[in-house]
């Protein structure tokens, strides 16, 4: 036997010596840390430290009563209540600008005056032509009266003296054309002339536009043509508020449109504080009957089953099912004709970890 096989056998020894010697307390501390294991295992099941009881977390919502009404869903658009593009009805040179961009003016305000120096010249000249006529008919009625002329040539001078004053009041007219002024109350848009431009009744000046009450537009399937009247209330919201607006009907197409087999309706919305802003989208709930108060509760709360539809309530800190039955369904809400009643306490979120008769816990409450 060589030196290096010695070697070997000797350190062999020395391992099985050491192992012998220590081989209680390892066993021992590898029993304890199992114990250990095993004692968290059972506090998760029996819901001790690191758990929570065993107890789902769920969010819920108190039944109570609502107002529930026929409601026909549409979408349109908010127009203003009176909108004009203010042109001039003359031609002429602008001498007086009074428009100011984004200004609420009130109706009559002067916004615009155009030279009218060469109207007030010609005006000037018909009333001296007028005098002339006027006293050539009083020396023709002398005459007529001593037979001196006959009644033809009397008449051609009463008709110069109408001739006259015609015109005289049509330049008039043509004068107080050279002033514009507001046609009602609103808001000044973009102004597209200066003061000193040469316009003409092709020139567009401005905008104006009144949103007080707003309009708005939208249309319904012709198959509720006969149950809308003038009237009737309807709710809305736009793109850009996310309060509710209420308004009357007060217009109804006569006619059902052929192509898309609508029926437009048009309806007014008071607007004081112009939330309302013309050519916004609008989302129209059209009341078409009132039904009274009902239980009403969200979609996503109903579990649908073979033999019908179930909700879960807790009741004592658990979960407890519940079978319904469903009434009008809106696009978030149902209406329940029957199985809750108010006050009772629904989940609404986290139906799907829910058993029943397993422990809950209230999270939240939403209204």
């Amino acid at each position: 036997m060589n030196k290096f096989t010695k070697t070997i056998i000797s350190f062999i020894a020395i391992i099985l010596i050491l192992g012998l010697a220590f081989y209680p307390k390892i066993k021992k501390t590898f029993s304890a840390s199992e114990s250990k294991d095993n004692m968290k295992g059972k506090e998760k099941e029996k819901g001790g430290p690191g758990g929570k009881g065993g107890k789902t977390a769920v969010i819920v919502t108190v039944i109570k009563s609502t107002k529930l009404d026929d409601i026909l869903s549409s979408t349109g658009s908010i127009l203003p209540n009176e909108e004009v593009e203010i042109r001039s009805e003359i031609a002429g040179r602008i001498i007086l600008l009074n428009i100011k961009e984004g200004d609420n003016i009130q109706k009559g305000t002067v916004l615009l005056r155009i030279n009218d120096d060469e109207l007030q010249a010609r005006l000037k000249k018909l009333g001296f032509n007028k005098k002339l006529a006027e006293d050539n008919e009083g020396r023709q009625k002398v005459l007529l009266q001593k037979e001196a002329i006959s009644q033809r040539e009397y008449d051609i001078a009463v008709n110069s003296v109408n001739t006259i004053s015609a015109d005289i009041e049509d330049l008039k007219s043509q004068i107080l054309k050279t002033t514009l002024k507001a046609p009602f109350a609103g808001k000044v848009g973009f102004r597209y002339v200066s003061i000193g431009s040469y316009i003409s009744p092709a020139t567009k000046i401005a905008t104006l536009t009144n949103t007080n009450p707003a309009k708005i537009e939208f249309s319904i399937p012709a198959k509720y043509a006969t149950a809308i009247r003038q009237g009737s209330l309807i709710e809305f919201t736009t793109e850009n508020e996310q309060k509710t607006f209420t308004g009357k009907v007060y217009a109804v197409d006569p006619k059902i449109d052929p192509l898309t087999r609508t029926l437009q309706i048009r309806a007014l919305s008071p607007n004081p504080n112009n939330l309302l802003v013309p050519g916004a989208y609008a989302r129209v709930n059209l009341i078409l009957k009132s039904k009274g108060s009902a239980i009403l509760i969200p979609t996503e709360s109903v579990i649908p089953e073979a033999k019908g539809n179930k909700v879960f309530l807790v009741k004592n800190g658990k979960s407890v099912p519940q079978e319904v039955e469903l009434g009008t369904r809106a696009e978030r809400t149902v209406e329940i004709l029957s199985g809750l009643s108010i006050g009772d306490t629904l989940i609404t979120n986290g139906i799907i970890q829910v058993k029943p008769g397993g422990d809950v816990e209230i999270k939240e409450v939403v209204q």
